[in-house]
């Protein structure tokens, strides 16, 4: 597996435990369709949340919360539009999530920021 694949996977894993322990219900990981992919969907009570995952190891590609772009997130929200179509739960309320995770070079305590409610900021 390729570095990148390996970094995102050892992120989105340590945001799902972060979730789990938060009392989020994990729906769905790696959600695809022909329009692009969501990280995970989860459940926060009865609030579905789309949660964005962006990993970083150290600052040389800058900070993973300012990877999250306005054309990142309006995507984010079509896509999560898609998912609930997808799904046919009908009119429920739901938000998008990020996950911002930087490990250290030892992969041991690392920093994580999860920002509810991206969308409505």
């Amino acid at each position: 597996m390729a570095y990148r694949q390996t970094l995102g996977r050892r992120g989105e894993d340590l945001a799902c435990a972060l979730l789990e322990e938060q009392g989020y219900e994990i729906v769905a990981r790696n959600w695809r369709c022909r329009r692009g992919e969501i990280d995970v969907v989860a459940r926060d009570a009865a609030c579905w949340v789309f949660v964005e995952v962006k990993t970083r190891r150290g600052h040389g590609a800058g900070y993973p919360e300012d990877a999250l772009t306005d054309r990142k997130l309006l995507r984010l929200r079509e896509l999560a539009e898609w998912y609930l179509d997808s799904v046919d739960v009908g009119e429920v309320d739901w938000r998008i999530d990020l996950v911002a995770i930087e490990l250290g070079p030892t992969a041991a305590d690392p920093r994580i920021n999860h920002i509810r409610g991206v969308d409505a900021l």
